[in-house]
């Protein structure tokens, strides 16, 4: 059975505008964000321990104590495997390599893209991490540079042709301005060729905004021309297929550590090790029995009345196995790399290093099957750019994206491999996998000039006869 969604979808694939004011209304409401919000507060330390209160029951009815001991202590267990997981992947640039004799189109990709590329895509590494899914905005600006900047995934409502999130046919981008003193929704609508702009009456309802003109407008301008890019000009970068945070695998893991630390500090604050027992004392108040504790280290009592100590303890091995346990699961569950772990001793071999790094490995290559998928489309708009402006026919799919992940080695053991595989395996290989080299091509370049020193310090030099044409 097709849905109301659906059914929406569909109508709004064929038109590069809304004219319903009630449709918008009914994306935006359906636009769910609180996971995406929940997984960037957990990187940012804000986990839900900060929330608690402490109660207790006056008269059947349970009321907040504010006197109570509450220790709240979050632990930044989502940080460390979000940046674990980004740093693995794209730590390094990805390399992107153009077909045997298109060094100028490979060139031109670089020197358009530069380092901003890098520091984009590592910010896009985290907030899909977080998230679920994020999106970049590709865009020329007033100058004709061609420029990306990434737009929170909570603004961004995608339309595509079917279930399977395939072929994106349009954008809905709304955020909140400032209208006269008053908040309003502003929404961009973005088609294959236009892009229209609307905004929030004052009925809520939403109309074209006539502070742009023309309204609908091409998706950029080059020497005055407008320009559609004939595809929506936003590309998602998934975390995974579902768009799932990867908070979702492991929160509740960082919820009860949090709450396990928080319990024992508190017990520690409120619980005293030795509470005194009175029997039979005569006195009336409590702090004048402590008083004449301290100062005359003696007591008075009738009858049978004594003083007991009642020792109280608390299972700090009990709660220290458990934080274990759990410091455990939330790396095994969060699929991380736990540095503390001392079962491969001092200098572990490659193998084991790579069996250490395995889980995170998987969870990084599903985030990497996607992101190439979408850094190709980012190279389709990088292309087209190339051939308006340069007259060009270069064609982005013979691109090719490699990632290169980064890891703790055993650099001795890596050198060893390589050298042993000289002339098994092109030079160029052993050089890519050469712990010592940063970038190839800088590498080969280096070593063609080191070649040519070596070969002139054994070119004999020429003899007078010989530059006379006479024989030595």
């Amino acid at each position: 059975m097709i849905t109301y969604n659906e059914l929406l979808k569909q109508k709004l694939i064929s038109e590069s505008n809304i004219n319903d004011s009630s449709i918008i209304k009914d994306l935006i409401d359906e636009h769910d964000t609180t996971h995406m919000i929940e997984g960037e507060r957990y990187y940012y330390n804000e986990n839900d321990i900060l929330d608690r209160k402490q109660f207790y029951y006056k008269n059947g009815v349970k009321t907040e104590d504010d006197t109570k001991a509450n220790n709240k202590i979050p632990h930044n267990w989502h940080k460390l495997l979000v940046d674990q997981k980004v740093a693995y992947l794209v730590g390094q640039p990805p390399v992107l390599q153009t077909e045997e004799g298109k060094k100028e189109y490979e060139d031109r990709l670089n020197l358009i893209l530069a380092e901003e590329w890098h520091d984009k895509l590592t910010e896009l590494g985290k907030n899909s991490s977080n998230k679920g899914t994020e999106w970049l905005h590709v865009y020329i600006n007033k100058e004709g540079l061609f420029k990306f900047i990434i737009i929170p995934a909570e603004e961004v409502i995608p339309i595509y042709d079917t279930s399977l999130q395939e072929n994106l046919e349009a954008v809905l981008r709304y955020y909140l301005v400032e209208v006269n003193g008053k908040e309003r929704i502003r929404v961009e609508w973005w088609a294959r060729e236009t892009v229209t702009f609307y905004i929030q009456d004052n009925d809520g309802n939403f109309v074209l905004d006539d502070t742009e003109n023309p309204n609908p407008d091409h998706h950029f301008y080059y020497n005055d021309i407008g320009y559609g890019w004939t595809k929506v000009p936003f590309i998602e970068f998934p975390n995974n297929e579902e768009r799932l945070s990867d908070l979702k695998f492991y929160k509740e893991l960082i919820d009860l550590y949090d709450t396990n630390i928080a319990d024992l500090a508190n017990n520690l604050e409120e619980v005293q090790e030795i509470i005194t027992v009175l029997k039979g004392y005569e006195g009336t108040d409590l702090s004048e029995f402590y008083e004449n504790l301290r100062y005359y280290k003696a007591i008075k009592v009738s009858g049978e009345g004594g003083v007991d100590k009642l020792e109280l303890n608390i299972p700090i091995e009990a709660k220290k196995e458990m934080l274990d346990r759990l410091e455990e699961n939330i790396f095994l569950f969060g699929q991380g790399v736990n540095m503390k772990t001392d079962r491969f001793g001092n200098s572990p071999s490659g193998v084991a290093l790579k069996f250490l790094y395995s889980s995170l490995d998987l969870k990084a290559s599903i985030m990497e099957r996607k992101f190439r998928k979408a850094i190709k489309r980012l190279l389709w708009f990088a292309t087209e750019y190339i051939n308006i402006i340069d007259k060009k026919d270069y064609d982005s799919t013979t691109v090719q994206v490699t990632f290169r992940k980064t890891m703790i080695t055993n650099d001795k053991e890596d050198v060893e491999i390589a050298k042993d595989s000289k002339g098994i395996i092109s030079d160029e290989t052993i050089i890519a996998n050469h712990p010592w080299v940063e970038d190839v091509a800088v590498e080969k370049e280096r070593l063609e000039k080191q070649d040519e020193t070596e070969l002139d310090k054994f070119t004999p030099y020429k003899g007078l006869g010989e530059e006379d044409g006479e024989d030595e």
